[in-house]
């Protein structure tokens, strides 16, 4: 599952405050914790992968790139809420940024796979260090216009459409034979943990020094990225094609189309994010505020989703199931959990364990899903099936957190909410019992696996 538009990620706990353990508790807790810790050791053959020196830079930049831009987006909240604007201007703001990825993923697909993932991937974050900074001067020369704002988030979302397709076959090229799947476990694991360390040391540092200087560090970011993109030594050529744009496009679309294992689990993805993901996010806060015990126990609850979705990446390390699309639709069912706990008044310990299983099962169905994809679709066309998968499965979120508030309206948040979580079961039941998802089997390719 993706995040934000959101990974095929939470907010911090705002107030610092902690759920209750018993003395119990606190003894069945620490038994697991030393039962997992056991479980998550890395040891050398799981961190092999780092020791390439290209997915090495890459690793590096990537990860301080996502610590950045979590960080970034609320200080920029802060500074349009600061600067005197409403909650109607900042959306306008998240959606500059949101539009552009719509817009142009698909023709950032086809760039990279016509150009080659490295050159696009530069201009992409080249396009949004220029961005942030020219935001953060913005910033310190006083309370720039809303218009700027949005300009400005318009081209680091034609950033991202360009970046987010092509990672998918620069993954490919930049890792070392046998190690794909950890690959994708490590980057998976990075982005969640940016999603939980982000917005909590952006709170601290806005506070302390303002939002300017921590738009301006994304920037920075942005540029650590670039230049250990630009020292990378790939494997491969850029691929030169000589058929009109348009074509490629067609292709790509013809490719996705003629592999039913990934039609099915991108549709299931569409429809889980238009009936559960996008109710749960919007109307979570609300039955936060009914019962669970307001803002704070909601940061609760995602703040714990976001450290499952970090177990789950840790966990999917050194793991290759031998079906990788089953073990990848088993973790799924885990996205119910949440929204039935909320649907049933579960108490806010109980609700945020269950938020813990829906995020480690989040970070496993990326990794797994990712790898099958990666190995079994042609080098050549990786950023465009990429870009359409990305462009399905969220074509309807506008849809979902517009639909969802008048819902809960004519019927009630907890019937929406369990509605969800009955068609989050059914849905995972459905795909697991199509032969072709059952088919797909983890290969070992001599340029991928």
């Amino acid at each position: 599952m993706v995040d934000g538009m959101g990974n095929k990620t939470s907010p911090a706990i705002s107030d610092g405050s902690k759920l209750p353990i018993s003395l119990p508790e606190k003894s069945a807790v620490n038994n697991m914790t030393g039962r997992t810790w056991r479980l998550l050791h890395l040891g050398p053959g799981r961190t092999a992968v780092l020791t390439d020196r290209n997915f090495r830079c890459f690793f590096i930049g990537y990860m301080t790139s996502l610590l950045g831009t979590s960080m970034s987006s609320m200080a920029i909240a802060f500074a349009v809420l600061d600067g005197g604007g409403t909650a109607t201007d900042l959306g306008f703001v998240f959606a500059a940024v949101i539009v552009p990825q719509v817009l142009f993923m698909l023709g950032g697909g086809v760039l990279a796979d016509r150009l080659g993932r490295r050159p696009v991937m530069v201009t992409a974050d080249a396009t949004r260090c220029c961005a942030q900074a020219a935001l953060a001067v913005a910033l310190i020369a006083g309370h720039p216009a809303i218009w700027v704002f949005v300009l400005l988030a318009t081209a680091v979302g034609s950033g991202d459409a360009l970046f987010t397709p092509a990672l998918t076959g620069l993954t490919v090229e930049i890792t070392p034979p046998g190690e794909l799947g950890n690959a994708n476990a490590l980057l998976g694991t990075a982005r969640s943990a940016a999603g939980v360390a982000g917005p909590a040391l952006a709170g601290t540092l806005v506070a302390w020094i303002g939002p300017a200087p921590v738009v301006a560090s994304d920037a920075g970011t942005y540029a650590v990225s670039l230049l250990l993109l630009a020292v990378l030594r790939l494997r491969t050529p850029a691929p030169h094609h000589k058929a009109h744009p348009w074509h490629d496009l067609r292709e790509g679309w013809a490719e996705f189309r003629s592999h039913r294992w990934l039609v099915v689990t991108t549709v299931q993805f569409t429809l889980f994010n238009l009936l559960v993901w996008g109710p749960f996010l919007l109307l979570g806060p609300v039955m936060a505020v009914g019962y669970l015990g307001g803002a704070g126990a909601w940061g609760a609850v995602m703040a714990c989703y976001g450290a499952g979705s970090v177990l789950g990446g840790l966990l999917a390390i050194g793991r290759r199931p031998y079906r990788p699309l089953v073990a990848a639709t088993v973790a799924t069912f885990g996205y119910a959990i949440p929204g039935a706990l909320l649907a049933a008044h579960a108490p806010v310990q109980v609700v945020a364990a269950g938020a813990t299983l829906a995020g480690l099962g989040s970070a496993l169905t990326a990794a797994f899903s990712a790898t099958a994809v990666q190995q079994r679709i042609r080098p050549a066309a990786l950023a465009r099936i990429s870009a359409f998968e990305i462009v399905i499965a969220f074509a309807f979120g506008p849809v979902a957190f517009a639909a969802a508030g008048p819902a809960a309206a004519a019927a009630g948040p907890r019937l929406v909410l369990a509605f969800g979580a009955v068609w989050s079961v059914l849905g995972s039941a459905v795909v697991l019992a199509v032969p072709a998802v059952r088919a797909v089997t983890w290969l070992c390719l001599p340029q991928q696996e």
